[in-house]
């Protein structure tokens, strides 16, 4: 039986169509590996088009895509019609960002009306071992009565 109970019963396609509207997940190779009530697994290939001069992936890419985790985890839990905005968020980085997959994986900490709480880790995976090389925690806004804006107006409420 999972944490939480959703609010919107068609959550996990509400969920994935706002992720599928995020041109830049789509741009780093971010996807959807794992959806629950409350829980978002994300996963990327290595790509060396992502790298820092030292060959890892940049640490850019892997708060990015622990942000996006942690976002779309919280959205699972918002009522039809809401938005969800990151405002804040502390990311470690525990490890140089090398293998050949990533996973993101988020869970909300303390639901909310107006804020959640999320936390997650970011794995590198080589040979069959994963390896945890960051985390982050954080809070993210709900959006009463948004949609998504127009990309090309410059903003858009995932």
């Amino acid at each position: 039986m999972p944490l939480y109970q959703p609010k919107n019963p068609d959550y996990r396609a509400v969920a994935t169509t706002m992720f599928e509207q995020q041109r830049a997940m789509k741009t780093l190779g971010i996807s959807i590996a794992r959806l629950e009530p409350g829980e978002a697994d994300l996963a990327m290939d290595y790509s060396a088009d992502l790298t820092q001069q030292h060959g890892f992936i940049h640490a850019g890419i892997i708060t990015a895509a622990l942000d996006n985790a942690c976002g779309v985890a919280a959205f699972t839990l918002m009522p039809p019609g809401a938005g969800i905005l990151t405002v804040e968020f502390k990311t470690n980085l525990l490890a140089p960002a090398r293998g050949d997959r990533f996973v993101f994986r988020a869970s909300v900490v303390k639901p909310g009306r107006t804020l959640t709480v999320c936390e997650a880790r970011a794995y590198a995976a080589h040979d069959g071992k994963e390896t945890l090389i960051a985390s982050m925690t954080g809070t993210l806004m709900a959006l009463s009565g948004r949609e998504g804006a127009s990309p090309e107006r410059g903003h858009v409420a995932a």
